[in-house]
């Protein structure tokens, strides 16, 4: 029997083990590994997911202890089974478990997709931080008019508990079953228009009770990871801020290749030069599939409180930080209105500081990390130490309804001119009436 270590960050990994190995005789999986998402290891799978086969469940370990689980466990295989990683980081981790002796396992769309009985859209992305759920609003609402009864499945987030299906269709269910602030901003906007969601960590579970009360399910993707359900039409964005970055992160070049409609977000921020780059990267990758150009647009809720004010920028959490971006949209739009960006880097504290030692990369902003409860008490410190005149509210979730914030703010909000009109009566006319 194969002794397998399935490396993961609370989504991919436990879908992974749950639709190939947990009653496969051939393997033995004697732990997960966490990385990416602070706060997630040291914890048991539980044995009610787990399986017959692992009735004490399964150990969750930091990825810093891979090299001495494969030696003292003696794993043969060693599975990676998260998203948005470059490619070039992705082989340092495989010729790390290829020098011990081990196998380094990828596992492909085929073997982890589940069948729906109804249609499956999916939206995906060659980046964390390119727009998903902006189009996914826009797809649900348009579904809505027609009449359609259309329901969100979103990639997991086990972040706090391993709850096997969560369904939200009210704001409360939001306030009771969404324990971190990246939850929140995949969850809050779509049940703010009537749309249902559904995630948890059986996803054969959680399709179930989707499959019960839709016409047709949207797939939202998490990172850059391909879905989790068998799409009838695979939609992927790529963000003409990061260009050349769709071949260079798996598995977002996996996406690139696979869609079947490229949608290039905030094409206004850029010039023709770099949408020049990522055409011919598609006509190069997947000169099939059909492709749309999205503009960016932006409001703030009141530009009179921020102008020429010292301000605090927070932004949308994985999009800074493992997305790679120095900033995002609260940024952007408010360039030209407040007098000056105030670092909060120096007025950290506790993990949030620590955010910023493992990603330099991010500019004058915050990002809106609040993984833990701990997590969000040092957000609401940080933001009370940084001397800012206001604070600018750039992510989809409502932050002064979980932190208290005693400066002045303003929100934020962005969304694409695109008309997806055409492509959705398309798609019902092939896969639903």
């Amino acid at each position: 029997m194969e002794k397998v270590v399935i490396l993961g960050a609370g989504g991919r990994d436990f879908h992974n083990f749950n639709a190939f190995f947990r009653n496969n005789a051939s393997f033995e999986v004697v732990a997960f590994t966490a990385a990416q998402i602070p706060f997630i290891e040291n914890r048991v799978y539980p044995p009610a997911l787990a399986g017959k086969r692992y009735p004490g469940g399964i150990p969750i370990y930091p990825e810093e202890k891979l090299a001495e689980i494969i030696r003292d466990r003696a794993v043969t295989t060693a599975v990676f089974s998260y998203s948005d990683i470059s490619h070039e980081e992705l082989m340092h981790k495989a010729s790390e478990v290829l020098s011990l002796g081990a196998d380094f396992l990828l596992l492909g769309p085929e073997k982890t997709m589940l069948r729906s009985s109804v249609p499956i859209l999916s939206v995906c992305a060659v980046r964390t931080g390119c727009g998903k759920s902006i189009i996914t609003r826009k797809l649900a609402r348009l579904l809505k008019e027609r009449g359609l009864r259309v329901s969100v499945m979103r990639h997991p987030m086990a972040y706090c508990d391993f709850i096997p299906v969560k369904r939200f269709a009210a704001a409360g269910d939001v306030d009771r079953g969404a324990c971190t602030i990246e939850e929140r901003e995949e969850f809050e906007h779509l049940v703010a228009r009537g749309i249902t969601v559904y995630a948890g960590i059986d996803y054969g579970e959680v399709l179930g009770e989707a499959v019960r009360e839709s016409q047709v399910i949207i797939w939202d993707g998490g990172n850059n990871d391909f879905p989790f359900i068998f799409p009838d039409f695979e939609i992927v964005l790529i963000d003409a801020l990061r260009p050349g970055q769709e071949r260079l992160f798996y598995p977002g070049e996996v996406n690139l290749k696979r869609a079947n409609l490229l949608i290039i977000t905030k094409v206004n921020e850029v010039g023709e030069d770099i949408l020049s780059r990522i055409r011919k990267t598609i006509a190069e990758e997947n000169p099939d599939a059909g492709i749309l150009e999205a503009p960016s647009s932006f409001a703030v809720s009141d530009p009179a409180l921020i102008e020429d004010k010292r301000v605090l920028i927070i932004e949308d959490g994985p999009t800074i930080t493992h997305g790679g971006m120095p900033h995002g949209a609260g940024l952007t739009a408010t360039v030209g209105i407040v007098s000056e960006f105030i670092d909060p880097r120096p007025y950290a504290v506790g993990s949030i500081k620590e955010a910023f030692a493992k990603f330099p990369h991010i500019g004058p902003v915050l990002p809106a990390l609040g993984y833990s409860k701990t997590q969000i008490q040092e957000l609401e410190e940080t933001i009370a130490e940084t001397p800012a005149d206001a604070v600018v509210i750039a992510t989809p979730v409502d932050l002064e309804k979980i932190l208290r914030i005693d400066k002045p703010a303003v929100k934020v909000s962005y969304d694409f001119d695109i008309n997806l009109e055409g492509l959705v009566d398309s798609f019902l006319e092939e896969y639903v009436f």
